[in-house]
């Protein structure tokens, strides 16, 4: 039987569960077990690309590290340089408990809810605190590796510019920080599986998955903006409301160690980052049973609420979609959208993506040159919005429950491409658009109400761009795949269907800067083309 290597560390230090009453043999079995079964899953990070050989997927945590070891390297102008460590630090710190919080949450929050192994461990003379034990270690050995990967390479600057002290301090406090995160962690869903019941829970989860993609997608372009705060000479004083910001009470050991600063509230501070890691132990011990009570809210059915019927909503719904399936399949896909996890999970952060990328290419246009926003064409690149377009074409012709798709062959349907136009009438309506008039309004708001018709004519260019994308993709009756296979001979297509939307920019800018109303032509050629093309192609697909 194969041994952990953190296991046979934890071996070195099993006086201290001992004496604290835990069977210290029982708890490293049931670690052993958890960690064997562990190397089989796959992190959220590579969730988009879940397709893979279960040769691949054996230790998918350990090999998804090296995105953090990249993250990793915006922490070093704050560790490495200068000695204003108050505010260094505090940054560094804001920085790590929210990459380790989010990444809790969203990756390890099946191992601190999970309520499986009760069915078996609580039929078996194992005392509730060498379970508990278990899996708080279990949580904290990963958590580990992913603070080593966080902050191996900053430390190391650290430990070379600033000294063995600072190293040594950073060291203690990562481990602190650690322990409180897990606590913190399941304090909070202690408070809401209190008020909510689990599947409010499970929301939660999700919506901070989403959010960890995000922040993945759109931290490099932070990467090397960084390094410029090398040189920046910030002061930060410690107030009494202070005592709110978590960082800083990490950071306040240096000022006190480092700089000599023995004020009240640096010797306080320091004192918290300390004390209060070791008192939310003790607190999460004393809420164990209670937090144990509530995981069977988890397995709870929870009652779906009727929606009200709303008259305006209806009289859309039938403008939009003509014929009976075609509005069927509207309200399906539109809460498949809404509900279906693994569908937000890989969706919903390529949509804020999209929402953030224009505004990343205007701020390089704005640090390469001066802009007169006035007069300046950088609002086409308004056209990035379209980049979530492809994902999600191909998305809504797959499912986590794609075998349900028998209803299809049961219902009296006479046509499935009603089915296909009203999935992508969803997701135009439901996702696209909202995003869009949000962005839209930024857009004027900095650009003035004269690039209307340009927003006019990107809109019904996105219409256009998401029929070819559906015909590039292939014909696909909605969510009858398994999700794993959209990267099976699909992943090439996308950079393929990047030329169209390169095409459809190219000629909107052409016409804007060398013909008269150029833009106006533009548009009224797009709804004409957009009227033929919708037509024809699910005509054609009958």
């Amino acid at each position: 039987m194969k041994d952990f290597k953190s296991l046979q560390l934890l071996d070195k230090v099993r006086f201290i569960f001992i004496n604290l009453g835990i069977d210290y043999a029982v708890m490293r079995q049931i670690l052993h077990i958890k960690l064997t079964m562990d190397e089989r899953r796959v992190p959220t990070l590579f969730n988009q690309s879940a397709n893979k050989k279960s040769e691949d997927q054996k230790y998918g945590y350990i090999k998804s590290l090296w995105i953090y070891v990249l993250i990793s390297l915006v922490l070093i102008p704050f560790i490495g340089f200068g000695e204003n460590f108050l505010f260094q630090m505090t940054i560094t710190y804001a920085i790590l408990i929210f990459m380790i919080m989010t990444s809790m949450i969203s990756d390890f929050s099946s191992v601190l809810l999970d309520v499986r192994d009760r069915t078996i461990l609580t039929t078996k003379p194992i005392s509730a605190k060498t379970v508990n034990a278990a899996k708080f270690m279990h949580i904290l050995i990963y958590l580990t590796y992913l603070t080593i990967a966080l902050t191996a390479i900053p430390l190391l600057v650290g430990l070379f510019k600033q000294g063995i002290l600072f190293f040594l301090l950073t060291v203690f406090e990562l481990v602190l920080i650690n322990i409180f995160i897990v606590v913190l962690t399941a304090m909070l869903y202690i408070a809401i599986l209190r008020f909510f019941d689990g599947e409010r829970l499970k929301d939660m989860i999700n919506y901070v998955q989403i959010g960890l993609s995000l922040v993945m997608m759109i931290g490099y372009q932070f990467l090397v903006r960084s390094f410029e705060l090398v040189n920046i000479n910030i002061a930060v004083d410690i107030h009494w409301w202070s005592i709110f910001l978590i960082p800083m009470w990490f950071a306040a050991p240096y000022e006190l160690l480092l700089n000599g600063d023995q004020s009240l509230l640096t010797v306080v501070f320091s004192i918290f980052s300390i004390v209060i890691p070791i008192v939310s132990i003790w607190l999460y011990i004393k809420l164990i049973p209670a937090f144990e009570r509530n995981l069977q809210k988890l397995l709870s059915i929870s009652k779906s609420k009727k929606e009200k019927t709303n008259r305006l909503k209806e009289f859309s719904i039938k403008f939009i979609c003509r014929t009976s399936e075609e509005r069927a399949i509207y309200r399906f896909a539109s809460l498949m959208m809404k509900q279906e996890r693994e569908f937000k999970l890989k969706i919903y952060p390529s949509l804020g993506f999209s929402f953030v990328i224009p505004f990343i290419f205007m701020l390089n246009v704005v640090r390469a040159e001066n802009v007169n926003y006035s007069v300046s064409m950088s609002y086409l690149n308004i056209y990035f919005s379209m980049l979530i377009i492809p994902a999600a074409v191909l998305m809504l012709g797959h499912s986590e429950k794609y075998k349900a798709a028998w209803i299809y062959k049961v219902l009296p349907i006479k046509n499935y491409t009603e089915l296909k136009k009203g999935s992508l009438k969803a997701f135009l309506i439901k996702l696209y658009i909202p995003l869009y008039v949000v962005l839209s309004i930024v857009f004027c708001f900095i650009y003035g109400t004269r690039i209307i018709p340009d927003l006019l004519a990107v809109l019904v260019a996105s219409c256009l761009y998401t029929v070819i994308c559906y015909i590039g993709y292939g014909s696909t009756i909605p969510f009858t795949k398994p999700n794993n296979e959209t990267v099976n001979a699909q992943g090439w297509k996308s950079f393929v269907l990047f030329i169209p939307l390169a095409l459809l920019a190219g000629i909107h800018y052409f016409m804007a800067t060398n013909i008269s109303y150029g833009t106006i032509i533009y548009l009224a050629t797009l709804v004409f083309v957009n009227l033929i093309v919708w037509k024809l192609v699910f005509q054609r697909a009958k």
